[in-house]
């Protein structure tokens, strides 16, 4: 079986759940850099060999837990985009998700981890972290523009900004997130009113 396919989640055998479950928890803790192969392997319950033959090699065993964390984000913020009730509300979800994320997830974003301890913009997990801040980023500007604000590229920005901020402080022993979310629902509640179309004859 060829690694490219192992590495899609419906293609993968036991062994091979077990291995990316086993990664993620030891990657996320611990430092992806600071985890080597002997001790997932130990923690999932398989050889060395059989994690080589799933995944081919410790890079693409990051690339796949970061993958499936990047999936699972995805539908968590369409669910709650979806859910979304009013034009703010709606911009605000990915904030509404993190917080039931943060829940479950205290050491940060693995995302946000993961560039910096894999700097090297050619490696196969450096450009799924970057690319799911770029997702979040396109994201924010595409929901902005629905609910008719002015700016919604600069909205984005700012909105990614506060975002990205709260999770880079949650390890530390104060709550970011809620002043974020308070600050996010100013900007976007003046850039909905800013953006609605003035009425006939008005000045």
């Amino acid at each position: 079986m060829k690694v490219a396919e192992v590495r899609e989640t419906q293609h993968r055998t036991p062994a091979g759940r077990r291995i990316v479950a086993a990664a993620e928890e030891l990657f996320y803790s611990r430092g992806i850099t600071a985890v080597g192969v002997d001790l997932i392997a130990e923690h999932s319950g398989v050889t060395k060999r059989t994690l080589y033959n799933q995944f081919g090699s410790k890079d693409h065993l990051v690339e796949a837990y970061l993958a499936d964390r990047d999936q699972r984000w995805r539908s968590l913020v369409q669910a709650t985009v979806d859910a979304g009730e009013g034009p703010v509300e709606t911009v605000m979800a990915p904030f509404a998700a993190l917080r039931i994320w943060s829940e479950t997830n205290s050491r940060g974003c693995a995302f946000i981890n993961a560039l910096a301890e894999l700097p090297d913009p050619a490696h196969p997990a450096h450009r799924i972290a970057a690319n799911q801040k770029r997702w979040l980023l396109d994201l924010f500007e595409e929901l902005a523009t629905a609910a008719r604000c002015a700016n919604p590229a600069v909205l984005a920005v700012q909105l990614l900004v506060l975002h990205e901020g709260a999770l880079a402080t949650q390890p530390l022993p104060f709550d970011a997130l809620s002043s974020s979310i308070d600050l996010a629902r100013k900007l976007i509640q003046a850039d909905v009113v800013q953006g609605r179309p003035r009425r006939s004859g008005a000045r």
